[in-house]
């Protein structure tokens, strides 16, 4: 097992981000969304945090947006998602 795969591993989820990470449970493809259940944007940080712990990936880059994190779950992603112990006073970690 790569050291990369351990410290993945080990990383428990926020509330906030398994909050975003189970979104995409039940999306076709995966798809994690753009804007949370009451229309606002996902904070980019919490993305780029999701993707960096390998719990997504980009999907594709829009031409007209590029700015927008357009991603879905990985594997591990849906692990995360799923799994209790997430950190719950970590909310703002990301």
């Amino acid at each position: 097992m790569s050291e990369a795969d351990r410290t993945h591993r080990q990383v428990q989820p926020s509330r906030a981000e398994r909050d975003y990470l189970s979104l995409g449970l039940n999306q076709p493809g995966r798809k994690l969304p753009l804007f949370d259940v009451h229309g606002q944007s996902v904070n980019p940080q919490l993305i780029r945090t999701c993707i960096a712990r390998g719990w997504a990936e980009r999907w594709f880059s829009n031409p007209l947006a590029p700015e927008w994190l357009v991603c879905r779950l990985t594997e591990r992603g849906v692990r995360a998602a799923m799994a209790d112990g997430a950190l719950d006073g970590d909310e703002d970690a990301a």
